[in-house]
């Protein structure tokens, strides 16, 4: 882009005369209040077109003193000092005429021109607000600039669109336009406005050499895109990652490769890598949606309910009507409801599509393994003593067609806080101390397998 200094440095330089010939519209205008004023602006006038800038000065210099309410004395005046190079000595006096006549729009150019010079930005960007001749191009330009230093693309991208259509041959709206989007994150309109400027003018160093790094970025994007629809999952996480080495100094760019490498690895369950990934980018930008479904997603891999409950509440406050989010949302909430209940199935590792003779062998196998006289440490002996308890229950359930629907409705007939199931669970843990599935004494447990 070109800076600000350069381009300010170049406005200047052809002020002068650019106001010599807007003054002519002017001629014969009557604002003096006396003949010796209109002389002083006449002689000061064609001075100035002849180049003699210390003697026209002078002449304005009394116009002025002799009208303290002309506007074009006070207007030639600073046309004067900026062609001396005396900025500073000019901006009062355009200030001076928009107080005379608001509706000045070169007055208005300048002095805006001058702010934006000083870094004045506020102050400039109203100037160019108040600019009346909207249609012609290079005051839009000059208020595209100020917006572009004052980050409002937005306002810059429509100030430069209108030069653009005004003038079909302006390669450097084109060019602009095309920065613009860079720095927005939108690879694909700044492909497109650069492609217009090289159409205009195919050796544009600039649109050349920016259009070079616009391509190979989006051809990375588009490639790692079509890894991720292929489930190629990895191949995508490194592709993205190449995009953040091409464009490592412009954020939109690294923040959509590091949301859609943990999209990649979300897909793929690698569970840790993308919680780490998608916290990253959340950091940065907490409201990005997908983010949060992709994070809430590997919560859920990772068994932790309540930070994907979170994540997709959080979703639902920024995408309303998104249907991921409240299908997720649900599923979170139903998963965290079941894991605070006792799993019978998930405690003999079997299906819920088991056989009862499935299920009983996989019971003698657990319940040979956690045998409390397999331990001789209290501490080992009491855990074991908790697991084989459950493991004896979940056998009980299991194989009672009675009990195990219940428990597949999502009724636990062992939880005694459970109305339906209360009279079998205390019946069953009153006389558990004397139960044995093997045959032999209260927890004197004596292997004897058939």
């Amino acid at each position: 882009m070109v800076s600000l200094d350069h381009v300010a440095h170049k406005i200047l330089t052809y002020i002068p005369y650019v106001l010599v010939l807007i003054d002519m519209r002017f001629e014969g205008v009557k604002c003096g209040r006396d003949d010796s004023v209109d002389n002083h602006m006449e002689m000061g006038k064609k001075l100035l077109a002849a180049g003699q800038l210390a003697d026209a000065l002078s002449h304005f210099h009394a116009a002025v003193d002799g009208d303290s309410n002309n506007y074009m004395a006070f207007y030639r005046r600073a046309t004067v000092f900026l062609a001396m190079g005396k900025s500073r000595s000019a901006l009062p006096d355009l200030s001076k005429v928009i107080e005379l006549k608001p509706d000045f729009t070169s007055a208005r150019l300048q002095r805006g021109n001058l702010l934006l010079k000083q870094g004045r930005l506020d102050e400039a960007e109203s100037d160019f607000k108040k600019v009346t001749c909207v249609w012609d191009v290079s005051s839009r330009e000059m208020r595209a600039e100020c917006f572009i230093q004052m980050e409002e693309m937005g306002k810059a991208i429509s100030d430069l669109k209108a030069t653009s259509k005004l003038k079909n041959d302006n390669t450097q709206a084109f060019y602009k336009l095309s920065t613009i989007y860079y720095k927005l994150g939108d690879h694909e309109m700044s492909l497109n406005e650069v492609r217009e400027c090289l159409k205009l003018d195919p050796d544009h160093k600039q649109c050349y050499s920016h259009y070079k790094q616009v391509k190979k970025l989006n051809k990375q994007i588009q490639s790692a895109e079509e890894l991720i629809q292929e489930h190629r999952y990895e191949d995508a996480v490194s592709k993205y990652e190449a995009v953040m080495k091409t464009e490592p100094n412009v954020q939109p760019f690294s923040l959509l490769a590091k949301q859609r490498i943990c999209h990649a690895l979300s897909q793929s369950q690698q569970t840790s890598r993308a919680i780490s990934v998608c916290s990253d980018v959340l950091q940065t930008d907490p409201e990005n949606v997908s983010a949060l479904k992709d994070r809430a997603e590997a919560y859920l891999q990772d068994e932790q309910y309540d930070e994907a409950i979170k994540d997709y509440e959080t979703a639902g406050k920024h995408s309303e009507n998104d249907r991921q989010v409240s299908e997720g949302l649900e599923r979170a909430q139903r998963l965290l409801k079941q894991s605070q209940k006792r799993d019978y199935y998930k405690i003999l590792g079997v299906k819920r599509t088991a056989q009862k003779k499935e299920i009983i062998k996989a019971y003698r196998k657990l319940a040979q393994q956690w045998h409390p006289d397999n331990f001789q440490d209290p501490e080992e002996k009491k855990k074991a003593e908790k697991k084989f308890i459950d493991i004896v229950q979940a056998k009980e359930v299991l194989t009672d067609p009675e009990m195990r629907t219940k428990f597949d409705h999502g009724e636990d007939p062992m939880d005694p806080q459970s109305q339906q199931g209360h009279h079998h669970h205390q019946h069953f843990h009153q006389g558990f101390q004397g139960f044995n599935p093997f045959g032999s004494g209260p927890f004197n447990f004596k292997f004897n397998f058939n």
